[in-house]
């Protein structure tokens, strides 16, 4: 299946590839079905909710009221392969939900993860990238 639509170049941009298996948490009727189509047609396959190995990358839809960020970023981990990277959705600044870049910065520090880059996914959503720091958590 070929990408198309808006969601093509968001999906692109995440370097995600065929084959990969990618879980998804905080799924909710808010999130950008275009996207997750796109994102499946890229790797040919569903979006998995739990994995008895390592996962490629987490698909992580996060909005305000959702919970403390460092929390749902520490569950994330969870089934994430050593080299595996966490996308971490929130809405883009005006949408219900946003939240404010210091915000994920401190959450990805003190989960010990670092943000290395960010790109826009939809017209309402932005996803960040998150790979583990090599000097693990700060608690």
């Amino acid at each position: 299946m070929s990408l198309k639509g808006p969601a093509k170049a968001g999906v692109e941009q995440m370097g995600l590839t065929q084959g990969m298996v990618v879980e998804e948490l905080g799924w909710d009727d808010d999130v950008d079905e275009d996207f997750r189509q796109a994102l499946m047609a890229l790797i040919d396959a569903d979006l998995v909710e739990e994995w008895p190995q390592g996962v490629d990358a987490v698909l992580l839809w996060v909005r305000s009221d959702d919970g403390d960020v460092v929390d749902l970023l520490t569950d994330a981990l969870v089934d994430l392969s050593p080299r595996g990277v966490v996308w971490l959705l929130t809405p883009k600044i005006g949408r219900p939900g946003f939240i404010v870049q210091a915000e994920l910065n401190e959450a990805a520090i003190a989960a010990g993860l670092v943000l290395t880059s960010s790109v826009n996914v939809s017209a309402a959503w932005s996803a960040h990238k998150l790979v583990r720091s090599k000097g693990g958590p700060i608690r």
